[in-house]
Order: structure tokens, then sequence, then C-alpha cells
């Protein structure tokens, strides 16, 4: 019997549930299926599900092809329709053992589809995973689902409303991971900085971080995914002053640097604000380290207002790029916005990609000759505290934290030579 395979696409979040379930298939034992861990963030991302989907059942027929993920959840319809699709999970089904249970799947012509009503769901994480042995990072769910509505954005309706895990169960698997050897925990979801509104008392990612921190001596790193930079609260920049276990690399959800783009897209700062939160941040920790998501070619935007995105980066102080295209997504008010032709927004999302690359080149060529403790992930390869990535001797044990001399830079990699 085959080993089922999990082919997982987008989101972080995505990536730690991909493990919730490769547990649940563990457990109920199956094989000779494919899950295909959906993304529905853009058209391209879309199409790369289909593509993977069409070559699974093209190279193994005989194996039983589960659809689920945000682009499920979505539109189960069309994926149901797709050759070899055997059924369709949607995004809360995903997470439950028994949905696995391959001897109580349908067997008739048509694909069975399994999709909840995911604005009715009030609970997040029915299903934590408690162990990733043998690897170095492992990502925890702290919460689901999000409250805003960016006229861009589709993502709500694949995972519903704000959700978040209660402050006990998210240390009690960071417990058992650390335990497990697991030495940098990644706190994610799909707007984290939203995370407590729900719960009583209203804890904040910053308070949350605090406590993990305390009841979890033994972890060596805390890092955090992506952050909305007006939503970051005063205990998450007290904390990054005061304990150097969490680290000094934070990831902000920008995507614009016009003001009147950010208005159109319904976000909730404006530039200010990003430039706000940058520089306390760097008071806290001067040598943080920022990232940011970026949507270039948003409906309207002129020349004038892609440049203030380009000036945004360097006033920021922005290194790491994650660049997107705008892609129309149904039903999002955006769609009815006039549009900046294709070609453009391509042109613009490739001089962004272009500026975060020197950027980054810039940032690792400051850091040659600087000593740094790095996080061996994989053979050869590691990462500082500020997220560099750092080429190791092969001979550096994976899982170990090592002190290193940063000898060269490389782009997109510095070089390291243990101390």
């Amino acid at each position: 019997m085959a080993e089922p395979r999990i082919l997982t696409f987008g989101c972080r979040l995505n990536a730690y549930e991909s493990e919730v379930i490769r547990g649940h298939l563990e457990t109920a034992g199956a094989g000779d299926v494919i899950v295909v861990n959906s993304c529905a963030v853009t058209a391209e991302a879309e199409r790369q599900v289909r593509q993977a989907i069409r070559k699974a059942h093209r190279e193994t027929p005989e194996a039983k092809i589960v659809v689920t993920g945000c682009a499920a959840q979505i539109d189960p319809a069309a994926y149901a329709a797709l050759p070899g699709v055997a059924r369709v999970v949607g995004n809360a089904g995903k997470l439950r053992a028994e949905s696995w249970h391959i001897e109580s799947w349908h067997t008739g012509p048509h694909p069975e589809v399994e999709i909840d009503d995911i604005m009715a769901l009030r609970e997040a994480a029915s299903h934590l995973r408690g162990a990733f042995a043998g690897r170095a990072r492992a990502f925890v769910q702290i919460q689901q689902g999000c409250d805003h509505r960016c006229t861009f954005c589709v993502i709500p309706y694949g995972r519903g409303n704000n959700r978040s895990v209660p402050p006990a169960a998210i240390a009690e698997e960071v417990r058992g991971l650390a335990a497990a050897g697991v030495r940098e925990v990644v706190l994610t979801g799909v707007d984290i900085t939203g995370y407590g509104s729900d719960l009583p008392g209203r804890p904040s990612l910053g308070q949350l971080c605090r406590r993990l921190l305390n009841l979890v001596p033994e972890l060596r790193r805390l890092r955090l995914s992506s952050l909305d930079p007006v939503e970051m609260d005063d205990a998450l920049f007290a904390l990054l002053a005061s304990d150097r276990r969490l680290m000094p690399h934070l990831h902000l959800s920008v995507q614009a640097g016009s003001d009147l783009i950010l208005k159109r897209m319904k976000r909730r700062h404006l530039k200010a604000d990003v430039l706000a939160a940058v520089a306390r941040a760097k008071a806290a920790r001067p040598e943080t380290v920022f990232g940011a998501d970026l949507i270039a070619g948003f409906p309207t935007e002129s020349e004038a207002a892609f440049e203030e995105t380009l000036e945004l980066v360097e006033a920021a102080d922005l290194t790491y790029l994650h660049v997107f295209p705008y892609s129309e997504r149904a039903g999002t008010p955006a769609v009815r916005m006039p549009q900046v032709p294709k070609p453009l927004r391509k042109e613009r999302a490739g001089r962004l990609r272009a500026l975060g690359q020197e950027r980054l080149k810039a940032h690792l060529l400051g850091q040659v000759g600087r000593q740094a403790q790095v996080l061996v992930e994989k053979t050869g390869l590691g990462r500082t505290d500020n997220f560099s990535a750092v080429a190791l001797p092969a001979e550096a044990a994976v899982g170990s934290v090592i002190d290193i001399r940063l000898a060269a830079a490389r782009p997109p990699v510095l070089e390291g030579v243990p101390l």
C-alpha cells in the first residue's frame, strides 16, 4: 500500500494544518491518498492547485485525491468536478480525525463534498498538533479567520471570522514541542494581531507571547508570522525590548505605500502607521529587521501611487519583500473598481521584487564580519535570529543552535563559519 501524500499550497497556517492532516492519516492507516491542501489568495495560486491535481491524477490514477483548504472551501463544486477528485473537504473538516477514516468514505460515482458553514464556526483549533519530532522549527496556530474585510481579499470566506485558541492550550502545545526538541516556534494564523478579541479578558498577542515565554523557559526562540502594523500592542513592543527569545524579525502586512490606495483597500493603517510601528520596534530592539507583504497594481493605482510604495520600502527599512501582483477575486469589492492592466501589474511587481533584492543584498553585506547565533534548519543551512539565511558546513547538527561568524555574503545567503 502506498504512503499518503500531502501537497501544501499557500500560507504557514496551511503548512501547520497539513501536519495535523498527516497525523490523522497516519492514525487511520490511510494509503493511496493524495491530499491537496489548497490556497485561494490569488488566481495564480488556484491555477497551481488545479495543475497539481491534474498532474497527480495523471501520474497516479489509482490514488484517491482529496482537495481541502481555502480554494476548496470557497468553491467546492469547481474542485469536485476535476478528474480524479474523490472528496472535497472544507477548512473545518480537514482538522477532524473522522474526515480521514478512509473506510467510511462514500464510493459512488460522484465526489463526496464535506463543507461546513465557515462563518458559523466559533471555535479554533479543535485539534492541536502536539509534536513535530525531528524538526528545528514548528508552526503553532493561535487563531483562525479574520474580522476585517479588505476589499481585495477573499480569505475570510475561506477561513471565517476571528476565532482564538485559549492561551492554556497554546502553552500546552508549545511545551510539548519544546520537549520534543523543537528550538523555534512560529505563531501563525490568518490575522494574529487580532488574537484574543473573542476570548474572556481579551488577551492581546503581546500578552500571549509573554505568557508563553514565561511558562516555557526551555523554548529557545519565538517568532511571529505576519502582523498588522496598527494592531501591534504595547505588551508586544515591551517584550521585544525585554526578552531576546522573541526574534527581532517582524513581517508586516503593509500592502501599499499610498494612503489613498490603503483607504481603497480598506486597510486599518496609513503610511504613517507603518513608519511609527517600525520606529517603535527599532527603539525597543535596534537590530530588528522587517519584512512586508505588498500588492502591485491594485485597482486605480497610478504611477505616482506606486512610487509611494517604492519610497515606503526605503523609508520603513523593509528587507524581506513578499510581493503579489494584484489578482481579481470574485465577490470582492475591488473587482468593481477600475483595473490596472495586467502587464503593468506584472511590471510593477517586478520593480518591487528588484528593489527587494537590492535591499536584501545590502542587509546581508551589512552582516558580514558579525557574530550570530544560527538555528540549523537542515543540512548546510540555518537562519539567524533576524531571519538571514546562512550556508553552513554540512556537519552542523540539524536542530542545534550554534555560534558562527558571518564570513561572506552570497545573496540570498550568508556564509557562516562556526566559532
